[in-house]
């Protein structure tokens, strides 16, 4: 069984469309200890599972089952699959949970299949822009269309408090905003507020917030209560809505997660973790 990690994007720069509508981009990229485990086993029929819910769908546009099939096809395997999907990641948080779980599909699915994890890496792009990053975890600037991957010495020393607000919003809507908005920046965390493993990247923060504010002002209101509950900086994942602040010491992040509004979505305490899956033991 694989367990397919979380990340949080702790900066992201976002540059006007491309010729092609895409933005590219440049962040700082976290695997987070918060994931999602995948199985997968011959079965007499495909199938694919959901364990959890958490607005994963349980069809083949399911991002895992995608993968699964991409694999299917370069093999030329005549196997039927049974995808089995315990979900922990919330989705529509700016948490790449189908990224990541499309990521451990590919590499359930490789191993299965008697694939090369050379198939594995020539498959993720076309999956989305975070698999590639999900296939290697740790700590990571990754720039382009998702495609590049530079991972960096591993960042430690500090854990992190999710909560994902009761607000859901579409990527494609915020991307949509930021660009009606004319591109703003994002506000920043400054270097003498960051744990110390992440000061060389300072100043960190992301683009998308302003787009994602004026989506859903909501999430202000969120972010804005959490910060003076918590007594730190509190920014954005992704295109939200889940929001993150750090702190020193797990346990910390601990007390924080716990001192939340009432209607929060998801609200956990995360430590970083130095890779994008790792096989576990089946249950």
């Amino acid at each position: 069984m694989i367990r397919a990690y979380a990340k949080v994007n702790l900066g992201l720069r976002v540059s006007p469309p491309d010729e092609d509508g895409y933005h590219p981009l440049r962040s700082l990229f976290q695997a987070v200890s918060l994931g999602d485990d995948i199985d997968l086993v011959i079965g007499d029929e495909d199938e694919i599972v959901v364990v959890g819910g958490l607005g994963a769908p349980t069809d083949p546009s399911n991002l895992a089952w995608r993968a699964v099939e991409e694999m299917r096809a370069v093999t030329g395997s005549p196997a039927r699959l049974r995808l089995h999907i315990e979900k922990r990641i919330p989705a529509m948080a700016g948490l790449g949970g189908a990224s990541a779980d499309a990521a451990g599909a590919l590499v359930a699915a490789q191993r299965l299949l008697a694939a090369g994890f050379d198939d594995v890496r020539s498959i993720a792009p076309a999956l989305g822009s975070d698999v590639p990053f999900a296939l290697v975890g740790g700590t990571a600037i990754v720039s382009g269309r998702g495609e590049r991957v530079s991972p960096r010495p591993p960042a430690a020393g500090y854990a992190l408090a999710i909560v994902v607000p009761p607000v859901e919003l579409a990527t494609p809507d915020v991307y949509r905003m930021w660009d009606a908005l004319d591109g703003p920046e994002g506000p920043v965390i400054p270097a003498g507020r960051l744990p110390p493993s992440l000061r060389e990247y300072a100043p960190l923060g992301n683009d998308l917030y302003p787009a994602a504010v004026a989506a859903a002002p909501a999430l202000e209101e969120w972010r804005v209560d959490l910060a003076d509950r918590w007594g730190v900086p509190v920014a954005m994942t992704g295109s939200g809505s889940g929001l993150f602040g750090l702190f020193p010491t797990r346990s910390e992040a601990e007390d924080a997660a716990t001192a939340v509004p009432v209607g929060a979505r998801f609200a956990e305490a995360v430590a970083p973790v130095d890779r994008g899956w790792e096989e576990v033991p089946t249950p």
